[in-house]
């Protein structure tokens, strides 16, 4: 039983998402009250979110099991001590950022295609995230200072497709965001916009007719990558802003992680590609966890992943079978595992 009956007495549904942003639960022990968790949860959850902020929208939280400690979606979010620990092999930049700057807030790693960090914001602070120490401060903030990074994109016609990723970029307002997509159309050899995005996910509001106006008004061929890891969070207006997307003719794509106690079981994982095929959206890639600082608690083997992969082989036609893949500092392409 999720505890969503508990919310709708107290909290109505409402199409401005920044007012259901403003509304996220952002102190720990609120969270313990919602869902009744224990109390010895309260100390360390404090203690970490004040290295790593805890942020996560009611919505979300109204999908959680009441009384569960180990609900797969509450260890996505809720603080612990274990993030604290030091783990060899696990460090600030797992995956290279910082040596693929090539202007504030442009990253180049793969032919053909580059990344802006459009925003430090997430409408969600995922405890696994792999820019969770990433220096958000020292990135463009107003437009005029995203000029150096358009003009490298300018001068480089290899490049074809920009990414918007963050942070999360539909955390811009529509008015920002709408500049910065204009600006890239104005760049010729760029042909396709790609927007990396939980929100989705996380706080569905936001996928408004004004944002599918902004995504499909321009030459750029639109691609929406959202990010889930367990089939419950494709629950409710989640599943219809996602028909949403997907009717309006915008090419989906979904990119899960590889998490220990989250989705680390074959059961669990067919489920999450069913739900997200009869949605419309293809199950793009699992990710093997990014070996960032404060995430070892979540790490699944390599070997555990591919028999996973194996068994969903086994029961999943081949286009809902994701790409087994990691992020490894340096390398061309993401390097598949099976």
């Amino acid at each position: 039983m999720t505890i969503a009956s508990s919310f709708a007495a107290s909290e109505s549904m409402t199409d401005d998402w920044h007012q259901t942003l403003a509304h996220a639960v952002r102190d720990p022990d609120e969270l313990i009250e919602l869902l009744g968790l224990p109390d010895n949860f309260r100390e360390p959850a404090h203690r970490t979110a004040r290295l790593f902020p805890l942020m996560v929208p009611r919505e979300y939280v109204a999908r959680m099991e009441y009384g569960n400690t180990r609900d797969p979606l509450l260890l996505q979010v809720l603080p612990l001590g274990v993030e604290e620990h030091d783990v060899e092999g696990f460090d600030a930049d797992a995956v290279g950022d910082g040596a693929s700057r090539r202007a504030p807030g442009l990253l180049h790693k793969y032919a053909g295609r580059a990344l802006l960090i459009a925003t430090g914001a997430c409408a969600i602070h995922c405890r696994y995230c792999f820019r969770r120490h990433y220096p958000y401060s020292d990135e463009p903030r107003r437009m005029a200072d995203w000029e150096p990074a358009f003009e490298v994109l300018e001068t480089d016609e290899t490049i074809h497709e920009v990414i918007l990723s963050g942070g999360d970029p539909l955390m811009l307002t529509d008015q920002r965001l709408s500049e910065i997509v204009s600006r890239l159309e104005s760049i010729p050899h760029l042909t396709r916009l790609r927007i990396h995005s939980r929100l989705p996910i996380v706080l569905p509001e936001r996928v408004t007719e004004s944002l599918l106006d902004i995504l499909l008004s321009n030459r750029l061929t639109p691609i929406m990558v959202v990010h889930a890891n367990h089939p419950r969070e494709l629950e409710g207006t989640c599943a219809a802003a996602l028909r949403r997307l997907v009717r309006s003719g915008i090419t989906v794509l979904n990119q899960a992680v590889l998490l220990r106690g989250v989705n680390d079981s074959a059961d669990v994982l067919t489920d999450l590609s069913e739900r997200l095929i009869n949605l419309g959206v293809v199950p793009y890639y699992l990710h093997q966890l990014d070996r960032v600082s404060g995430t070892a608690h979540f790490e699944v083997s390599k070997e555990t992943g591919r028999e996973l992969i194996a068994k969903l082989r086994e029961r999943l036609p081949g286009f809902a079978v994701p790409q087994y893949v990691q992020e490894l500092p340096g390398e061309l392409n993401k390097t598949p595992l099976t």
